[in-house]
């Protein structure tokens, strides 16, 4: 019998050695049509395969199909299983994707990650998309409930969390960043790129697409104030733009502004900071987390007076602070290996 026990264990041992397998499942990637879709998570993918990892891609395209595109999602998500053999499935996002695919499959661990509003819903947004993103909560919650390991970006998601959800079988892992692709440059150069002004005061504001969940009113109100203190400010909608140029625009800028109502773990705050960009946010998501402790970078209360405060601070400063060591810790080959380490414990 204890030769039987010691045969199996070497085994298994063995098996999780082995180059690990991962099928990624997401309805958000990039592509020639919409390049800044999803570039979180093709950045997600690629530090695994960074670490040894080989991760196959399953990308339901939402975007392009609708709603649609869910059709035959559980027949495909089983073929696929069955075709790559993996040793866990990965959702990178909630909602009925995530409803489908936890329900078909159930002789692989899946994880889920969770990353706003897949578990917090549109509070802002019109009637339809209200039910619809409701609906999608409802179908989080269904998926968390079937989970083998579920991740969230920030504490605020894991609250979201029904209480049923088990929480040892819950990690924070958030969103990491690419080093080398988000790094300061020279600011001058940057703006003459663009085209931007140079003396002008420059605020990025990471806009999606008119969400009103972003609340761009209320960044624009504030940026407005500004010129009563005779401030010569510009604010620039950071949207539609390819990855690969993000870094030019957040270091042609003087301050990135973040104003929404929810988030998670905002990807430009992370990537701003990898470039030495002062942040001036409200107190959303893990934006007081990730700014903790850097000199230069503000967090306020949600109102134009408080916001226009601290912008003016950070144009009366150095425009410019020591994120990126901070930052470090989030690498994508950093977050690569804590994503690791929950397969391994799956497997």
């Amino acid at each position: 019998m204890e030769a039987m026990v010691s045969k199996h264990a070497v085994n298994d041992l063995a098996k999780i050695d082995r180059t690990m397998r991962i099928l990624a499942v997401t309805n958000a990637y990039p592509t020639p049509e919409a390049p800044a879709s999803g570039t979180f998570i093709e950045q997600q993918i690629k530090g695994l395969r960074n670490i040894g990892l080989t991760v196959d891609l399953l990308f339901v395209n939402r975007a392009q199909a609708g709603m649609r595109a869910y059709i035959g999602l559980r027949r495909s998500a089983r073929e696929k299983v069955a075709e790559f053999q993996p040793d866990a499935v990965h959702v990178m996002y909630g909602g009925l994707m995530a409803d489908i695919v936890t329900g078909a499959i159930n002789d692989t661990p899946v994880v889920v990650s969770f990353c706003g509003s897949d578990l917090l819903g549109e509070n802002l947004s019109g009637t339809v998309r209200k039910l619809v993103a409701h609906y999608g909560v409802l179908a989080s919650h269904k998926a968390a409930g079937r989970a083998a390991g579920i991740i969230v970006k920030s504490k605020d998601l894991q609250d979201a969390l029904p209480a049923s959800v088990a929480r040892r079988k819950i990690r924070i892992i958030p969103n990491g960043v690419d080093l080398e692709r988000f790094q300061p440059l020279d600011r001058n150069k940057c703006r003459q790129q663009l085209g931007w002004q140079m003396d002008a005061f420059h605020v990025l504001f990471p806009a999606n697409g008119g969400d009103p969940v972003k609340r761009p009113e209320l960044a624009r109100a504030s940026v407005n104030l500004l010129s009563h203190l005779g401030i010569h400010a510009e604010i620039h909608l950071l949207t539609g733009v390819k990855h690969d140029q993000v870094p030019v625009w957040i270091n042609a800028s003087d301050v990135v502004l973040l104003t929404s109502l929810q988030e998670g773990s905002p990807n430009i705050i992370k990537e701003s900071l990898a470039c030495n960009l002062p942040v001036v946010s409200v107190d959303v998501g893990d934006v007081r987390e990730r700014t903790k402790g850097i000199r230069g970078c503000y967090i306020t209360p949600p109102n134009p007076n408080d916001l226009a405060d601290k912008l003016r601070l950070v144009y009366s400063g150095k425009r410019r602070v020591n994120g990126r060591i901070k930052m470090k810790e989030l690498s994508l080959e950093s977050i690569a290996l804590q994503l690791k380490r929950l397969y391994r414990d799956l497997c």
